[in-house]
């Protein structure tokens, strides 16, 4: 396993981890890195600290309570690209894009104001969480910007 230090275009940074450094160049080819923040799919490897072992038994680390706001983050651990990639196309072709209207969309559909269909879009965290507090449910998921344009 190796772990990259990555950053979009809009200058946030994450982790990325992988298989193999062949497995980022193949994932990198392909397109399906994107920001987990923004959703770029503009991301390019950044400088990492180097691990140098010496020996000396690690410490636990040491956990900080979340703040009680925070959304919960999504991993994908352990699930190969292909099997997230046709996801993410299964969900484009069986959903309707709102693009930025999905938290109003959202809403509607819930409250009966509009009819009951499958939709996706953009929203804020901010959106996110107040769509939740409502009783929404909804899941944030990373489309590679190559597959935003595709139409349902």
């Amino acid at each position: 396993m190796i772990v990259y230090d990555l950053e979009c275009e809009n200058s946030h940074r994450f982790e990325g981890w992988f298989g193999s450094a062949d497995d980022y160049d193949k994932q990198q080819a392909s397109k399906l890195l994107s920001c987990p923040m923004c959703n770029s799919g503009q991301v390019v490897r950044r400088p990492s600290a180097a691990y140098v072992n010496t020996g000396a038994v690690e410490k636990p680390p040491r956990s900080q309570p979340k703040p009680a706001n925070a959304l919960p983050q999504q991993q994908y651990a352990n699930v190969p690209p292909e099997i997230v990639a046709k996801v993410i196309e299964h969900i484009i072709k069986n959903t309707e894009d709102v693009g930025n209207r999905f938290p109003e969309e959202a809403r509607k559909i819930h409250y009966n104001e509009a009819p009951e269909r499958h939709i996706r879009g953009t929203a804020t965290p901010k959106d996110v969480e107040s769509l939740r507090d409502e009783g929404i449910e909804v899941v944030s998921l990373p489309v590679p910007p190559h597959l935003t344009d595709k139409t349902h």
